[in-house]
């Protein structure tokens, strides 16, 4: 549909937007061609009124060629509609196989034939139409055909617009052939089960179920196959016979960046099951054994892990202990929803915990109380948890390690070994060749990272941990006993208040206070040799004992250590017994007696009333002797004194003298 009214006078942008033959496709080439032709300067080219400004340009400065379209073009209906049809044309065109594109390109071929021996050669349609059909060796009519398929169409959609017939306007391929609904509604059905049976199978069921209910129409099998493809997504085949997991592949994974983070701001944490025999002390059959291990999300290296026999909150508890005791406190930690990483002990208080019942008065996790914040993520998944894709390095390092060899149980029942259980690790070999593929696996360079760029899981790390920005928090040697596990109570022996506890002793000074008394210990079950925490009833802590290892009965120098630590132990405690008691037993008696001999000088008891005399206060008068009766008395005490007559004699015999 032509347009009733062209607007005559217009801005560059709106010249740029019509998208008009012979001229820039953008306001800036449009203001540039402006520029060079000089339209300002001339009486074609006015001030644009209106919020905004700038120049309006008259019709008749564009080319031929967008003049024409300028003045047929359609109205903004018409455009939608052409659009629309634009828009049908090529995504039929797009739907067609690649012969069929080139049958298309043949087509155009001999129509611009035509139009160049007519604009160039000066011939006639009609003879011009003779000579492009005869070299291609078409008919006329196929010519008319096509050319009919173009009337009405811009120009550069007439490839578009020679599409072959056979697809429908929608782009649908038609149904090969008709079908009872009800066949095959029972041949899809068949098809798609999670038993993924073959289509002939299924298509022969189909033709006996027909035989019985007299379905009619029934097509030949590749019919049916070509419309199965046709009508059932693939997706929704591969949902149907492969599974959920299989369908999840079908969407884009997330790619998720780990350029922002730093190292020790989050960690990642999961456990997996070795395809290995293990041989554990006083078992007589060999069992397979968990490895649980924590990754550093930035430089992808293994921080902590332990070998257990199954996934418990209990090993949860010690793999984050390693890791906060060598490397720090992270700020985040990703983990799934299982139960040893959802427990209670480990994530309890937190507000993100959806396993379990949850109640206010829970006590807090290891990791609430470490200021770890927990993200509970979707198990079996490598983009949620980067660390399950090194348990794919450690099924091949670890567990296919020629000094695993009888022990590999294979990945699953059917991938069982020629030598399948002939033998199995001890778990101490186990533990030692871990703890040598996991420094392996951390030290390789060539990672291909988004942190790493060609180094090493190591270097990653040490790097950002270098930088002044990386703060990472650290743990007190007195918050071990968050991590480490306790045991019941346990009463300590009366001689010295040494504890006695897996066949080992363990003991310090601070111990005597507790002789025979029940106290509990925090204990690291894969480091039994290394002090033990002793904390009382209460929880209040008592001290770090040391394991004391016993020695062979003719080792002199382990005696001489032990009688030096002895006479330790005695001179500390004389040291600390005379700095308890200062007085010796000299000054406790001065103490006493000087107490006594003040009770002997105390003051009388006197009436609480006394009464004043009142009588002749005057002194008597001294009665006076004279010198005569003064010596004479002197001479008398003299003679007493030197044994006088006045000495009596004691009595002999049995009777007294008369």
């Amino acid at each position: 549909m032509a347009s009733t009214s062209t607007k005559e006078w217009l801005t560059s942008s709106e010249i740029a937007a019509a998208r008009l033959p012979d001229l820039p496709q953008t306001r800036q080439g449009i203001e540039l061609m402006i520029a060079q032709s000089g339209w300002r300067s001339t009486d074609k080219a006015r001030p644009r009124v209106g919020r905004g400004g700038g120049f309006e340009y008259h019709i008749s400065l564009l080319p031929q060629a967008a003049q024409l379209r300028l003045r047929h073009a359609p109205d903004a209906a018409g455009w939608e509609e052409a659009r629309a049809r634009k828009n049908l044309l090529w995504s039929r065109f797009n739907a067609l196989s690649k012969a069929q594109k080139a049958t298309c390109e043949e087509r155009l071929k001999v129509i611009n034939r035509v139009e160049q021996l007519v604009r160039e050669r000066g011939l006639s349609r009609t003879a011009a139409i003779g000579v492009a059909t005869h070299d291609a060796g078409i008919q006329k009519s196929a010519y008319y055909e096509w050319r009919k398929a173009t009337e009405g169409v811009d120009p550069e959609d007439w490839l578009a617009a020679l599409a072959p017939a056979s697809p429908s306007a929608d782009g649908a391929v038609p149904q090969v052939a008709e079908c009872h609904p009800d066949a095959w509604e029972f041949l899809k059905s068949d098809y798609l089960r999670p038993e993924k049976p073959g289509f002939s199978a299924c298509y022969r069921r189909m033709m006996e179920a027909a035989r019985l209910h007299d379905w009619a129409p029934i097509p030949s099998e590749r019919s049916l196959r070509r419309r199965l493809e046709a009508d059932v997504p693939k997706a929704i085949q591969v949902l149907t016979r492969e599974g959920k997991d299989r369908a999840k592949t079908l969407y884009p994974a997330q790619r998720r960046s780990r350029a922002h983070l730093h190292a020790m701001q989050a960690v990642n944490m999961d456990g997996h099951k070795l395809d290995l025999f293990v041989r554990l002390p006083g078992r007589d059959t060999p069992t397979r054994m968990y490895l649980v291990g924590i990754q550093d999300l930035y430089s992808g290296k293994v921080l902590a892990w332990r070998v257990s026999e199954a996934e418990t909150w209990e090993v949860v508890r010690l793999v984050v202990g390693d890791m906060v005791e060598q490397f720090g406190i992270p700020d985040r930690m990703y983990i799934d929803n299982g139960r040893a990483f959802a427990s209670k002990k480990i994530s309890g208080g937190a507000r993100t915990r959806y396993r379990f019942k949850v109640r206010p008065e829970d006590p807090q996790g290891l990791l609430t109380a470490l200021q770890i914040e927990p993200h509970f993520v979707l198990p079996h998944s490598g983009q949620s948890k980067p660390v399950e894709r090194a348990w794919g390095d450690f099924a091949e390092n670890v567990s296919k390690h020629p000094l695993c060899s009888g022990a590999y149980t294979g990945k699953n029942p059917n991938a069982k070994p020629e030598n399948y259980a002939e033998t199995a690790i001890d778990i101490e070999d186990l533990k030692r060749l871990v703890a040598q593929q996991v420094a392996e696996h951390n030290s390789r360079t060539g990672r291909r990272a988004e942190t790493a760029k060609g180094k090493s899981f190591d270097e990653t790390f040490a790097e950002s941990m270098r930088r002044p920005t990386t703060v990472v928090r650290r743990a007190t040697e007195a918050q071990r006993f968050l991590w480490l596990l306790a045991s019941e109570a346990i009463k300590t022996q009366k001689g010295s208040g040494e504890i006695h506890f897996m066949g080992n002793r363990y003991w310090s000074r601070e111990l005597n206070q507790y002789m025979g008394k029940q106290i509990t210990i925090r204990f690291d079950p894969d480091h039994l040799t290394k002090p033990i925490k002793v904390y009382d009833l209460n929880n209040r802590f008592i001290c770090d004992a040391a394991c004391i290892a016993d020695t062979g009965f003719d080792n002199q120098d382990a005696a001489r250590v032990h009688a030096r630590n002895r006479a330790e132990y005695r001179k500390a405690n004389a040291a600390l017994a005379k700095a308890h008691r200062k007085l010796s037993p000299m000054e406790l008696g001065a103490i006493l007696e000087k107490g006594r001999k003040a009770e002997e000088r105390s003051e009388p008891v006197r009436p609480a009333v006394t009464r004043i005399f009142t009588g002749n206060l005057a002194a008597a008068p001294a009665e006076t002797i004279s010198e005569e009766e003064f010596s004479d008395s002197f001479s008398k005490a003299l003679s007493r004194v030197s044994g006088g007559a006045s000495i009596l004699s004691f009595p002999k015999g049995d009777t007294a003298e008369r």
